[in-house]
């Protein structure tokens, strides 16, 4: 399974050394950023899944970085970090879109605590899925390939590996073309005609056999995007090796 990250934003060196190696006994790996201008950066470009925030920083402040992660990849969580009774700071972290907050000092099991549990909620910390039964056949994720009872097989490319994933860690939740641009392949949807996320679900269609037409594992949301359609298992069926 895939080691959750989270990348602390803090500028205070005590602080974010405490936090760092809190995380990582924990069994996190950890980013880390000392000031506003490079949280800001690894914030919209670093692959992650937690974002740990203080409010007050040199250069962009949190509630910069806050507004901007929020804007480019709207499901991914936000912890902030804020001083004991600033409650307006509060308040404003979460109308701008953070899913929790620690009030300094803290204590690291409340700060553990409060990490898990936002992962736990949180529709951009998907479940480590390694195989997609299909109508006939399997899709085997870690074998990047999708396997038929006939013997035949379609090799999958890296990039549709992490698209099935994804949508099929996410079950009975239409995935948006712009949320599978930030969230799986790191890209800004302004920049990047959103089409080309049609384009691939109509290879992977013809690659599992799933008729276009009539599709019966990757389904369109009209108005929304992308699902799975088929629940996810960690065994092949029989008649699928």
């Amino acid at each position: 399974m895939n080691t959750p990250c989270v990348l602390v934003v803090e500028d205070d060196a005590a602080i974010r050394r405490g936090l760092a190696d809190a995380l990582r006994f924990a069994g996190f790996d950890v980013l880390q950023a000392a000031n506003g201008r490079d949280g800001l950066a690894q914030a919209l470009r670093a692959t992650y899944d937690l974002l740990l925030l203080d409010l007050i920083l040199p250069g962009p402040s949190g509630f910069d970085i806050l507004q901007a992660v929020h804007e480019a990849r709207p499901t991914l969580p936000v912890i902030i970090l804020t001083a004991r009774g600033e409650e307006a700071d509060r308040v404003r972290g979460l109308r701008l879109g953070a899913d929790d907050y620690v009030v300094k000092p803290f204590s690291v099991r409340e700060l553990l605590a409060r990490v898990e549990a936002v992962l736990r909620r949180s529709p951009a910390r998907p479940h480590h899925v390694e195989k997609i039964p299909l109508p006939q056949g399997v899709a085997d994720l870690a074998r990047r390939e999708a396997r038929f009872p006939d013997g035949q097989r379609s090799e999958l490319s890296e990039r549709e590996v992490e698209l099935l994933r994804y949508l099929a860690a996410n079950p009975g939740r239409a995935i948006s073309r712009d949320e599978i641009l930030q969230r799986v392949w790191r890209l800004d949807p302004k920049r990047i005609e959103t089409r080309t996320i049609d384009m691939h679900i109509a290879h992977l269609r013809e690659k599992l056999r799933d008729d276009p037409d009539a599709p019966q594992v990757l389904l369109t949301v009209r108005g929304k995007g992308y699902m799975v359609a088929a629940p996810t298992t960690d065994s092949p069926r029989p008649n699928a090796d």
